[in-house]
């Protein structure tokens, strides 16, 4: 049986929410069997997944394999793309325009996996990605904030997803998506709507009260939140959707099971190439990307970034 891949960096985050349940050097056993040369790093501070993704980047490596939560693959997936621009990346395998991302979920929604590989077991997924002559590649849509210029994975969103996260940092006996969802539970006690502007491509599409305003990207959050059910990764767009204060914000964990939020006159869907939004009254914005929560600015603009990493995927047929 043929692999494709020479040489791979595993980068692990040991703190993601649920990290202990995958432990690394069950990873690297894994990858051992499936790649010629495995080295492992482990971030040491936030930020730092990024700093090694670069670093692998540069070495040449044909493959980069983040263990961890969404916000540590959406550092490793920053990390692969701002280290390629403005430098010619050669190809170390026919195919391949720089390392490939491939992540294993070990954090609290694993989004990102979920969207790649849907419910498949890990090693079943690691092993059809390495299996073979040649990688299978999509080429996802990234977007880029443009206040701080990070890179965003998965999406970006504000209000009761942001204020969520927060709360489910304190919950540190409980790990993966019942972690999140327990997080949503306990935060909706609280909440309260905040007053937003959102503007998709130029134009203002809600200027109001917002329950939340989520930018994609991926179609789940947390793990389990249907938020953008129309999002395709590799679309070249940004979904948009805008939950606006007239909805009860208790009613909106059932709702996005499914993703019938989408049915209720409250809630706005868009598309478009860049996105702002903006809370209106002074006060900072509950805002996050990849599962980190961000405070201090009262605005943030999200730009499209068209094709702009490739990741490990399975085959159509084997969807």
């Amino acid at each position: 049986m043929s692999h494709w891949a020479r040489n791979a960096v595993i980068v692990a985050n040991e703190r993601a929410g649920g990290a202990v349940s995958v432990p690394v050097a069950d990873v690297a056993e894994a990858c051992q069997r499936l790649v010629g040369e495995v080295g492992v790093v482990r971030t040491a501070y936030p930020g730092h997944a990024r700093t090694l993704a670069a670093k692998a980047v540069r070495d040449g490596v044909d493959a980069v394999v983040a263990v961890g939560g969404d916000g540590t693959v959406g550092e490793v997936a920053g990390g692969i793309v701002t280290a390629g621009e403005g430098t010619e990346v050669v190809a170390a395998r026919p195919g391949l325009v720089g390392p490939a991302l491939f992540c294993v979920p070990a954090g609290t929604g694993n989004s990102f996996y979920k969207e790649v590989w849907h419910d498949r077991p890990w090693r079943e997924a690691l092993a059809a990605a390495f299996t073979g002559a040649r990688p299978r590649l999509r080429r996802l849509d990234l977007a880029r904030v443009a206040q701080t210029r990070d890179i965003v994975l998965l999406g970006a969103c504000s209000g009761l997803v942001a204020e969520a996260l927060e709360t489910a940092a304190g919950l540190t006996r409980i790990s993966g998506r019942a972690r999140y969802q327990q997080a949503v539970a306990a935060t909706l006690r609280d909440f309260a709507p905040h007053p937003a502007r959102v503007v998709v491509d130029g134009e203002v599409v809600h200027d109001g009260s917002v329950v939340l305003a989520a930018v994609g990207g991926g179609r789940y959050r947390g793990g389990g939140f249907l938020l953008l059910p129309h999002s395709v990764l590799d679309d070249a767009l940004l979904d948009v959707c805008v939950v606006t204060g007239d909805l009860d914000p208790l009613e909106l964990p059932g709702l996005t099971r499914e993703g019938r939020h989408l049915e209720r006159p409250e809630v706005l869907y868009r598309r478009g190439r860049r996105v702002e939004i903006e809370r209106t009254d002074g006060a900072p914005l509950t805002f996050e990307w990849d599962g980190e929560v961000k405070r201090g600015r009262t605005r943030y603009a999200l730009d499209i970034l068209p094709a702009a990493l490739p990741v490990l995927a399975p085959t159509a047929e084997s969807v």
